[in-house]
């Protein structure tokens, strides 16, 4: 137990890299959903790229269930921003138009997976938990990253902190993302097209669990952490401000 610990720690990346690693690579995503040309092999890249983030968020989303002093104000801090998020959302990623509706964003996702974990490590009598856990996975239709997102956290959470279990869940979670794009790209190309399209999607849930698994040491940086932790909720909805307001001057 101690040479795994001494092993952990040993690592070369705490969770504040990792999660600033995932802004980085969400911005790209968002770049190439609002600027780049669906199919060139920048915007294929970018969007792969970007598939890195939301497993992480939703991996530290469990991980920091455990940590926190106050799980209501964590979750009022979710919900909170998701609030404060939706209109630059809608802002840079709607089409033609200035403005219009174009769902719930990660944040949202993220309040629900957060009562995903709740109602999993709280509820007690099955047939209740399963209805909980199908409500709220339904809801999660209504948002970015519908279903996956809480498949994803429903696997961490029965994972817990065994290694063996995690991989196992980020190799489930990871397949399981690849069909979804195998199946959403379905007759929009060609099958080897489609088979290359799905195995790069796939190249970022990987990449989150491999840095997780090989490369966090399990601690938070020991630097600037305040900052940090307030740098990653208002990093989501002013990044997207920008790339709106940016998308409005170029091409409304």
């Amino acid at each position: 137990m101690t040479d795994k610990g001494n092993c952990t720690q040993n690592r070369g990346m705490n969770r504040d890299t990792i999660k600033y690693i995932a802004m980085v690579t969400m911005l790209l995503n968002h770049i190439s959903f609002i600027f780049l040309e669906p199919g060139t092999l920048l915007a294929e890249l970018f969007t792969a790229v970007g598939y890195f983030t939301a497993p992480v968020m939703c991996y530290f989303l469990v991980e920091g269930m455990g940590y926190t002093r106050s799980s209501k104000k964590y979750g009022q801090r979710l919900l909170l921003f998701a609030v404060i998020s939706e209109l630059p959302y809608c802002l840079a990623l709607t089409g033609e138009k200035i403005i219009g509706f174009v769902g719930m964003n990660m944040l949202f996702t993220l309040f629900l997976c957060f009562l995903i974990i709740r109602v999993m490590r709280e509820m007690i009598n099955p047939l209740g938990k399963s209805l909980a856990l199908a409500g709220l996975i339904l809801l999660s239709m209504f948002c970015d990253w519908a279903i996956l997102a809480p498949m994803f956290t429903i696997l961490f959470v029965n994972a817990g902190r065994d290694d063996r279990k995690l991989k196992k869940a980020f190799l489930t979670g990871t397949l399981v993302f690849g069909v979804f794009n195998f199946l959403g790209e379905a007759g929009n190309s060609s099958m080897g097209i489609n088979i290359l399209h799905t195995i790069l999607s796939m190249a970022g849930p990987a990449a989150a669990g491999i840095c997780i698994l090989r490369f966090y040491n399990g601690r938070r940086s020991e630097k600037h952490r305040n900052f940090s932790k307030w740098f990653f909720y208002w990093f989501y909805p002013m990044h997207l401000l920008i790339l709106g307001l940016v998308r409005v001057f170029l091409f409304a």
